[in-house]
């Protein structure tokens, strides 16, 4: 297993923890974290044990605090500054379009590239003591991870602008509310509500989880009926499985189904 200097990366049953390691800067995101995330997510993707992935930040004041402010101020024109944009929007399309669900578990600060990061997982459950908050204009920025396209996807137009253009900090019961976190807890039962919910879902079939994905994934930017035709396709294609012949007979038999992911 590959060791990494920015992040740690372990896996427990069928549930894998992967954990920004930078406490001391917040958990900051710079380039080697982005890449050893990349490379440690890729790696849990391909692992056919794991079955449900969390994100999260070591320690109690930060999920991830916004990116390397040093290397953006190093940025030497706007090539560049694209570059890393696309780099970092890389990481996030990278989680949505994992086989297996991505969780966030929100601990702390979730700011610029911290909160992109967490909105691109497939749904985040955030401590009471969170905040969340796009400040990029508050260095002459905007959001370059993701965060004007997702936030108006998860929170509405409107509050995307007010998040982008304010850069104002909201706490975790307001990012409830507007839907850009879908479960708050208290903040010292974080990664057990977290590490529940991820088991639950590992215990399903893996191959109707991922097709289940698939379908919300490929289909919420298409009409009605062309995302219903993406739904009947992914539908038909488990009907062939061994996942769904065994928990057909095991819900018939009043009995736990065992899912092989086949």
């Amino acid at each position: 297993m590959e060791v990494y200097e920015t992040i740690t990366s372990e896996v427990e049953g069928h549930v894998a923890v992967v954990t920004l390691n930078r406490p001391k800067v917040l958990n900051a995101l710079n380039a080697l974290m982005v890449g050893e995330l990349r490379r440690a997510l890729a790696a849990l993707d391909a692992d056919a044990e794991v079955r449900a992935v969390i994100i999260t930040g070591a320690g109690e004041r930060a999920f991830a605090a916004g990116a390397d402010i040093a290397e953006l101020n190093a940025l030497p024109n706007a090539v560049q500054g694209a570059a890393l944009a696309r780099t970092g929007q890389g990481l996030t399309l990278q989680i949505e379009r994992m086989r297996k669900p991505v969780i966030a578990a929100v601990n702390g600060f979730a700011l610029g590239g911290g909160c992109e990061l967490a909105m691109g997982c497939d749904f985040r459950i955030a401590g009471d003591n969170a905040k969340f908050g796009q400040p990029e204009v508050n260095l002459g920025l905007m959001p370059g991870f993701g965060g004007s396209q997702r936030a108006a996807r998860l929170a509405g137009r409107g509050m995307a602008m007010y998040l982008c253009l304010s850069g104002e900090t909201i706490d975790a019961r307001e990012a409830h509310r507007i839907g850009l976190v879908e479960k708050v807890v208290p903040a010292a039962e974080l990664m057990t509500e977290a590490k529940r919910i991820a088991t639950l879902i590992a215990n399903k079939a893996p191959l109707a989880v991922e097709a289940t994905k698939r379908a919300i994934d490929e289909g919420i930017a298409l009409t009605t009926a062309s995302a219903l035709e993406i739904e009947a396709l992914h539908f038909g294609t488990l009907i062939d499985t061994k996942d769904f012949s065994e928990g057909t007979k095991a819900f018939l038999e009043k009995r736990p189904a065992s899912f092989s992911g086949s």
